[in-house]
Formats: C-alpha cells, sequence, structure tokens
C-alpha cells in the first residue's frame, strides 16, 4: 500500500480520544508494531478558563473525538487501529482511509519541523515558492514561532508586503 509513514485521522467516541491513544500505544508495544505505527498525538491547546473569577490555564483538545496516528497504511496496522475500543473508523470515504495533506500536517500543528534560517531581517531573499516564486525582495520580520516570514517584494512598481513559510525563501547569494 504506503511505504512512507503518513498522519490519518481516526474517530472516536465522545470522551474516549485518551483512552484510544493509550490502548493504540500498548498495541504497537504489545504486537511489536512499531515499523508500522510510529505516532498517537491528540492536538491541543491552552486556554485561560475564567471560573468563579478565577483564572485557570487548562488544555482543551483541538478536535474533541478525534486522534492523529502516523502509520504506515497495511492490512495489519489498519486493522489493528479500527478494532480499538472507542473507535468509529478512520476519516475517509467508506472505510478508505485518506492521509492529512503536508499542508493540513503543518496547519494543524501536528509535526513541528525545524527550519534553519540563513537570512535576517533587511536581508535581499529570492521567494523560492508558493505565489511569488522568482521575485526577490527584503526581509521585515522573521517569526519563528509561527514559522512566517515577512518580505516586502516590488509588484507593478508598487511596494507589497507578504507572508511566506520560512522554507520558501533564499538568501541572495
Amino acid at each position: 500500500m504506503a511505504d512512507e509513514a503518513r498522519w490519518y485521522v481516526v474517530h472516536t467516541y465522545s470522551g474516549y480520544e485518551n483512552k484510544v491513544a493509550d490502548s493504540i500505544t500498548n498495541a504497537v508495544e504489545n504486537r511489536q508494531l512499531h515499523d508500522l505505527i510510529h505516532e498517537v498525538k491528540i492536538p491541543t491547546e491552552m486556554v485561560v478558563e475564567v471560573k468563579d473569577n478565577q483564572k485557570k490555564e487548562v488544555e482543551r483538545k483541538l478536535f474533541p473525538s478525534y486522534v492523529l496516528v502516523k502509520m504506515i497504511m497495511t492490512d495489519d496496522s489498519w486493522y489493528v487501529v479500527r478494532n480499538i475500543r472507542g473507535v468509529t473508523g478512520f476519516v475517509g470515504p467508506g472505510s478508505k482511509p485518506i492521509p492529512l495533506t503536508e499542508e493540513e500536517v503543518a496547519r494543524f500543528g501536528v509535526e513541528t519541523r525545524e527550519v534553519e534560517v540563513s537570512y535576517k531581517v533587511g536581508d535581499s531573499v529570492m521567494v523560492s515558492g508558493g505565489y511569488m516564486e522568482g521575485f526577490i525582495g527584503t526581509v521585515d520580520e522573521i517569526d519563528m514561532d509561527k514559522q512566517i516570514v515577512r518580505v516586502t517584494v516590488s509588484m507593478m512598481g508598487k511596494e507589497v508586503p507578504v507572508e511566506l513559510d520560512l522554507a520558501q525563501v533564499q538568501p541572495l547569494a
């Protein structure tokens, strides 16, 4: 089927996300499936809740009733995950799981990849990806947390600020 691990979305009963994630992890350990099922995640965010005039920071699930699994899709890996107690199925048409795209993985913050930046604010750079590919501009701001760079490019005689992914910009040699 596939020889590279991809992220798949598993639907669970409401409130079963942690139990399902733990059960998948235990199944991987017990059945020695480390080569097929690599990671299990429940995307969360920290939010501040106010209850009885008390501020409290709590962790909230971004996608309730869903667990993300990085796995190589085979009959065995599908069977193991699908038959975990609390799993209702994979996200996809019918019984065919559809992996997340690279853009979805980046947008959901499932995987954090380190991008080394060899340019700084004020440097001239060339846009090497996206809709502005080939344009030359000046770096205005670099946001490592959001993995974006703000560049001003000259388009039709006007200075236009654009926001790009860090990897879409290359320094001019």
